[in-house]
């Protein structure tokens, strides 16, 4: 877990202060303790439902990270051909992976068929008749959910909800039950499920258990039409504590779940994923200067936008604390920023920090969309990761280096 031992942050026991000495800055640091108590919360609230959790790979895609969930029993759920990759690299079976995404590739569903993956989330009826040819064409038959859009309010940032009508993704639900009907129609497909997802970070599960009640309604009319399905994808998208929010109680949701699926032949899919991930990482990074001016007080570290997107690109808030606790020092207030050349590249603004010059910072609930945004921009190398397991820090992602990335434009004109 992630908390102060002696006046300095530690995760699992480690202090962060050992980690940079051995790792450098900026590093992501994970707990496995926590991943781990994020997935058993899970396990145990919905326990008497047997469900096939599928942690959304896009929110941490390391394949250490994977590697833990899959040894756990977790299924994954993925948005691309690489993160199938990633997930078989990890040594998950392929038959506990779910393929959503609303821009599936022939490559990426040969890719997924050859594979024999636990199911297709399909998003639009072209990718239905793609899906039956690419199937057809090999000779196989593709497990096929239809993800249906319930116009569901999730109540989030505009950014990662997914569940109104005017969303890219899903089939709109006035459409779906013919949507199913032609689904049905097409010889390579097997229809299987029902999945909906309408948005990430919901503090309150009120969305996620009327979008159930529509998906319900759907499945009872789809059995009338002799389309009787195995299973219902009720998605992912509980928040986490990043400031004051309220986390949702999994076993309240769960219970609410339960009691509509109450009698019902239905296995039951789910796809977390910042839930699993979000609060057992921190992003560990180096003040570089104190920059005090007249109006403003900056912090400028060595993390950057290029290894946290969030704050930029949602507004995003995440806890900033020092490392070392000091005694005796005033705080300032100072926004935290990175060395990048955009004023978009920011960590945290207004924050009251007690730091000097060359303090460690530790960036939190940074385990979730932290490394999976991450980019090259301004040519930087991106941070390290490091995964802390029974006291143990190990060294997950090597940083990388300045020749990797520019490895692959070497084909230069000679003069």
């Amino acid at each position: 877990m992630i908390d102060y031992q002696n006046h300095t942050l530690a995760v699992d026991g480690v202090p962060l202060t050992q980690i940079a000495d051995t790792f450098g800055t900026p590093c992501y640091v994970y707990s496995a303790a926590a991943l781990t108590g994020a997935f058993e919360a899970y396990r145990s609230a919905f326990a008497g439902l047997d469900p096939l959790i599928c942690f959304a790979v896009k929110a941490n895609s390391n394949l250490s990270i994977l590697q833990h969930f899959a040894r756990l029993g977790a299924g994954f759920d993925i948005v691309s051909g690489g993160e199938l990759a990633r997930v078989l690299a990890a040594g998950s079976p392929a038959d506990k992976v779910v393929f959503s995404g609303v821009g599936k590739s022939e490559a990426e569903m040969e890719m997924a068929l050859q594979a024999g993956i636990h199911c297709f989330n399909v998003e639009s009826v072209n990718e239905l008749a793609r899906l039956n040819a690419v199937a057809g064409r090999l000779g196989k038959r593709a497990p096929v959910s239809l993800r249906v859009n319930p116009d569901v309010d999730a109540k989030t940032h505009p950014y990662i909800s997914t569940g109104l009508k005017d969303n890219k993704f899903g089939i709109a639900f006035d459409e779906a039950r013919a949507v199913y009907k032609a689904a049905a129609s097409l010889e390579h497909l097997d229809i299987v499920g029902i999945d909906c997802h309408i948005g990430s970070q919901l503090t309150d599960v009120s969305p996620l258990v009327d979008a159930l009640d529509r998906l319900l309604v759907l499945i009872d009319q789809l059995a009338e039409d002799g389309i009787v399905l195995e299973h219902v994808d009720i998605g992912g998208g509980l928040g986490i504590r990043y400031t004051d929010e309220t986390p949702p109680d999994i076993a309240a949701y769960a219970a609410r779940v339960a009691e509509r699926l109450a009698g019902r032949q239905l296995k039951l899919v789910m796809e977390p994923g910042r839930s699993l991930v979000g609060n057992a990482g921190v992003l560990l990074t180096r003040v570089e200067y104190l920059k005090l001016g007249q109006d403003k007080h900056f912090a400028i570290v060595d993390a950057a936008m290029n290894d946290l997107m969030r704050p930029s690109l949602y507004d995003a808030y995440h806890g900033i604390v020092p490392v070392t606790q000091k005694d005796g020092l005033a705080a300032l207030t100072v926004d935290v920023v990175g060395p990048i050349c955009e004023s978009s590249d920011f960590l945290g603004k207004n924050r009251a920090l007690a730091i000097e010059q060359g303090d460690l910072l530790a960036v939190l609930s940074a385990g979730a969309y932290g490394s999976t945004m991450s980019s090259n921009y301004n040519t930087r190398a991106r941070a390290a990761e490091v995964l802390v397991e029974d006291g143990q820090p190990r060294l997950i992602r090597r940083r990388e280096t300045l020749d990797e990335l520019l490895a692959n434009e070497r084909e230069l004109l000679k003069d």
